[in-house]
């Protein structure tokens, strides 16, 4: 993704997307209806849906049309990406990260964001179970493997857009953040309010995908906290960026922290909690089915492959995190993900900002 102008007044959108993401499924807003890949799975599954003549299908091209309507609906809203008179004053790309990036609330901002951000959400949480519900329907209709499985990643790499919406609007007001950094993300935000797609996560998800189904493969050892070196094993075969955020960042004490919590399943407190009881017993490590016992609590600890539990339990781990922050107690102030993304996007900022100045210099 290229960097907008220092002075960030200007948002180009076409320095962010290609020609083939602006789509004939784009609206003028540049909300992305489908991409030429989920265009391409909805037509191959409206074709064996037709093939065998099911009864669906008209239910199926129903929620296709009613998630076009949707999106007409939400581009009839003014863009976030130009200047727009609005009743309270005018708005411009430049005044919405200024006040990204200067806001300091604390709680739900649902309030404080543009119309378009709050309903665009809406639409993507519809477009998400829709191509849930494709992914059960391809298997009933006997669609190929590997279109069932491209299916299922589509519905995956959505899950995880309304993961970074969070992890943006968390990074942006993280004044220990650089303020380059803020911007670049505010910026980023913008794109994905404007058009319900980010290359950023496009490429990020699917290491994200593969550390969390990672972690369903480990037994870790309650007490010992056994696990964590072998998920940091298993993380120098899945992707550079990741082994490269393992070697650089598991000695900050913050992300030792939250990969505990990503690991384990539970809360800071509740490892905090479970390593004191078992040394005052003097018991070495138990299993998972022994946690709720322990610490004589409901505690889930198993894990799935659901990525409606991944964002669960991401969800559980970003309140507390928040509030720790808010109440400055010990414990991760940044969920693993937040951590892992911001070092993505720092490291492609500083890699644009080195190609940038290798331009400059005469050859």
């Amino acid at each position: 993704m290229n960097e907008s102008n220092s002075d960030f007044t200007t948002v180009d959108i076409n320095e962010f997307f290609t020609e083939d993401e602006l789509s004939q499924d784009s609206f003028k807003t540049g909300i992305v209806i489908f991409t030429e890949k989920q265009r391409q799975l909805v037509k191959a599954l409206r074709s064996a849906l037709t093939e065998i003549k099911s009864e669906r299908l008209d239910r199926f091209n129903r929620r296709i049309e009613d998630l076009k309507n949707l999106a007409a609906a939400i581009a009839s809203f003014p863009s976030l990406l130009e200047r727009a008179n609005l009743t309270g004053g005018t708005r411009t790309p430049a005044s919405l990260i200024d006040s990204l990036v200067n806001s300091n609330r604390e709680g739900d901002t649902t309030l404080q964001l543009p119309s378009k951000a709050t309903l665009g959400k809406g639409f993507l949480v519809a477009k998400l179970h829709t191509f849930s519900s494709m992914e059960k329907l391809a298997r009933e209709s006997g669609l190929d493997k590997k279109t069932t499985a491209a299916i299922h990643d589509e519905t995956i790499a959505m899950m995880f857009l309304l993961l970074a919406e969070d992890v943006y609007l968390n990074l942006i007001r993280d004044t220990s953040l650089p303020m380059a950094s803020r911007r670049q993300l505010a910026i980023s935000l913008l794109l994905l309010w404007e058009h319900r797609a980010d290359q950023n996560i496009t490429d990020i998800s699917p290491v994200l995908h593969s550390v969390w189904n990672a972690r369903t493969r480990l037994a870790p050892a309650f007490g010992t906290m056994m696990g964590t070196s072998e998920l940091i094993m298993i993380s120098f075969q899945l992707d550079e960026q990741w082994s490269q955020f393992i070697k650089t960042m598991l000695g900050d004490p913050g992300v030792n922290q939250a990969m505990e919590e990503f690991l384990f399943g539970i809360s800071y407190e509740q490892i905090t909690r479970l390593k004191e009881l078992l040394r005052e017993k003097g018991i070495a490590a138990i299993s998972r089915d022994e946690v709720s016992s322990f610490l004589d609590e409901d505690v889930k600890t198993n894990v799935s492959e659901d990525y409606r539990d991944f964002f669960q339990q991401y969800s559980l781990r970003r309140d507390n995190a928040r509030a720790r922050k808010r109440l400055n107690i010990p414990g991760p102030h940044k969920t693993l993900e937040d951590y892992f993304i911001s070092f993505v996007m720092d490291s492609n900022r500083k890699k644009q900002e080195k190609d940038t100045v290798a331009q400059k210099i005469p050859q």
